[in-house]
């Protein structure tokens, strides 16, 4: 095998490995920011007004405790691509409730990091958080494709 021939395979373990902990470092980040306070993060939920005030409730407290286990899972390399399915299916509802809240003239903070609800329309960062999550959304696609990273837990308990 050929010096570069080698390379590859590792600059694209490198890549993964970048790819997830931007994730599940921000995921992870998210749950975490939230998870002490839920009451706040389901009135973020409901502020997008997209499901019944109950769903979105729900929807509210559970969010955090998601975000946790798919982070962890995405910095710790376990399950890999599950959770990157997961994380991506995230980034999916994320971008497409944005867009909704900014398409309806809604002034709303996202949520992401905590916060949430009500804000005045020029606070609002719209491009930005679609942005954002489209960059971690194409993260998570490159682990869907390609979940065998450089120092993930997976690789230590299923060698090649």
């Amino acid at each position: 095998m050929t010096r570069s021939a080698e390379a590859t395979p590792r600059l694209r373990d490198l890549i993964g490995l970048l790819a997830r902990l931007v994730l599940g470092g921000v995921i992870l980040a998210a749950g975490l920011l939230k998870v002490g306070h839920l009451e706040t993060s389901a009135r973020s939920v409901r502020a997008y007004q997209l499901l019944p005030y109950d769903v979105a409730g729900y929807v509210g407290y559970g969010l955090p405790i998601l975000e946790i286990a798919v982070g962890a899972l995405l910095i710790l390399g376990l399950f890999t691509r599950f959770a990157a399915v997961v994380g991506g299916l995230l980034m999916l509802v994320f971008i497409a409730g944005i867009a909704s809240a900014w398409a309806r003239g809604l002034s709303i903070d996202c949520g992401c990091f905590g916060h949430g609800g009500t804000i005045a329309a020029a606070q609002t960062q719209y491009p930005q958080e679609i942005a954002r999550d489209v960059g971690l959304l194409l993260c998570a696609a490159w682990l869907v494709v390609r979940p065998r990273t450089a120092f993930s837990v997976e690789r230590f308990l299923f060698p090649e």
